[in-house]
């Protein structure tokens, strides 16, 4: 008698099926978290290829990279730093509402410190306009981090109160007008380029793999998830939730702060009154977007990156298709809200039910007929 054919060479597990493996694979990976963000910006890009041809294009001219592509990058570098920042507050299931008013104050303090000194294009003088703008925006996170952690003031309410407040204050830092600087060392952070790509992307890169590799290989990932997800489990298992709170909220303001450089920096100019203006409603949108939900908990820095990205590319489509600025907004919140749902898994299963009911609806009624035919009979 011979043995059967042994299916654990074909498959790699003992006993397992013919086509066991891949099937587990693709279940998986329609599974996991980034697919659909992965899918939309992939979309989305398609979608620019089919109205402009060179979308792709990448050409290197006077030792630079140029192209849509690293267009969507370099403008897209604040936005991810910001979104970045608000991961770790939503994380802890909180929001920040300020970091658009700290982009505009960084901003203005940088380009007046500049603006205000002998030699504006020294690395003395760039360096001193970047560490007085972290340092306020450090002080700027304590503030909000004790009001929420210190003081039990909920998050939505504290950020609002230097949301409202910091616009003020960068409009008085600007004495309500543009300041303009002529710096080529500031000019570097935000729209300078080195090793032939732009700076901006190359910092935000950094930015975000520092930020995974200590959230990631350390316990502070899983003691910021656990503050968001369980707040009385964290307490009675002896963390500090007050200390971590506080600590999320620097970060963010940080994260800010650095995304405000970077946009004074690109225009060589500071606005306290629009830099930075709603940018924390895109912020949480790419959070959102990349799979973090807003009640806190497990968070995932990849999909804020390709929420980021989706939301610069949905605003170069908007351009590229001639959109009339009027209808800009409404074009932007239609595709975030096809974009919303097409991710929902609620969303997925009801369309999926929906398409299965009428079917299911003619054989209960082929089968109800059946049975009083045989019952007449």
């Amino acid at each position: 008698m011979t043995n059967p054919p042994d299916r654990s060479a074909r498959t790699g597990r003992p006993g397992a099926p013919t086509g066991a493996v891949p099937g587990a694979v693709l279940k998986r990976l329609a599974g996991h978290r980034l697919l659909w963000p992965s899918l939309v910006l992939l979309a989305l890009l398609l979608g620019n290829l089919a109205f402009t041809h060179d979308f792709f294009d990448i050409r290197v001219q006077d030792g630079h990279l140029y192209g849509s592509l690293i267009d969507i990058l370099q403008f897209g570098a604040p936005l991810i730093l910001v979104a970045l920042g608000m991961t770790m507050v939503i994380a802890t299931r909180g929001i920040d509402l300020s970091v658009g008013s700290t982009v505009a104050i960084a901003g203005a303090l940088a380009c007046e410190h500049i603006a205000g000194s002998a030699d504006p294009g020294s690395a003395g003088t760039v360096l001193g306009a970047v560490a007085v703008a972290l340092g306020v925006a450090v002080v700027l996170g304590l503030c909000n981090g004790l009001l929420v952690a210190r003081l039990g003031v909920q998050p939505i309410v504290a950020t609002l109160i230097l949301m409202v407040a910091g616009r003020g204050v960068a409009q008085l830092i600007t004495d309500g007008q543009i300041i303009t600087v002529r710096s080529e060392g500031y000019h570097l952070i935000g729209g300078g380029y080195w090793l032939t790509f732009p700076f901006a992307v190359l910092l935000a890169g950094a930015v975000v793999a520092l930020t995974a590799f200590v959230t990631r290989r350390s316990a502070l990932g899983l003691l910021i998830e656990s503050v968001g997800g369980n707040p009385a489990a964290g307490r009675l298992a002896g963390i500090r939730a007050a200390g971590l709170l506080t600590l999320v909220y620097v970060f963010c303001a940080l994260c800010a702060a650095v995304a405000g450089l970077m946009i004074s920096s690109n225009v060589q100019s500071a606005d306290g009154n629009n830099a930075g203006l709603w940018i924390e409603l895109d912020a949480i949108l790419a959070v959102v977007i990349g799979g973090t939900a807003l009640t806190g908990g497990r968070f995932s820095l990849g999909g804020t990156v390709l929420g980021a990205l989706i939301i610069q590319t949905l605003s170069t489509t908007v351009y590229t298709l001639g959109v009339p600025p009027q209808t800009t907004l409404v074009f932007k919140a239609f595709v975030v809200v096809v974009v919303c749902l097409v991710q929902s898994p609620v969303f997925r299963a009801k369309m999926s039910r929906r398409r299965g009911r009428p079917h299911t609806r003619s054989t209960g009624t082929a089968d109800a007929v059946g049975r009083q035919q045989e019952v007449r009979a």
